[in-house]
């Protein structure tokens, strides 16, 4: 299992052809408690850098970014009921949506762990 991350402050998990999308620990802390989520619908193409989820904290709502081209295959519907569970486990059980690859290729754009923490200190 490979995972990347954006300079949106989402990670995605690759397993197969199949991409775990969220938001990272840095993008939470920064929005404060989280209070609603609107996840996609399944089935839906979309491109990179699209417009894909809402979450909305007390302080302000962001967009979730497609990070690469694809399809969604499925949200996380746990979030629609525990919005919270965002803060708790935002790189791990609070992810926002699965996606079907449709340019691997594009993966090679995104930062590794590394790269995304010191890219997050220039913050």
């Amino acid at each position: 299992m490979s995972t990347y991350f954006t300079k949106d402050h989402e990670w995605l998990k690759i397993e197969g052809d199949i991409a775990t999308v969220g938001i990272t620990d840095f993008a939470q802390n920064q929005l404060g408690d989280v209070v609603y989520v609107e996840l996609p619908e399944s089935g839906k193409t979309v491109a990179q850098e699209d417009e894909v989820a809402v979450v909305e904290s007390v302080k302000a709502a962001s967009e979730v970014y497609a990070p690469i081209d694809g399809e969604i295959v499925e949200g996380n519907e746990l979030l629609v009921d525990e919005p919270a569970k965002v803060n708790e486990a935002a790189e791990s059980d609070a992810w926002f949506f699965k996606m079907k690859l449709g340019n691997a290729a594009q993966l090679e754009e995104l930062m590794s762990e590394a790269d995304y923490k010191a890219f997050v200190e220039t913050l």
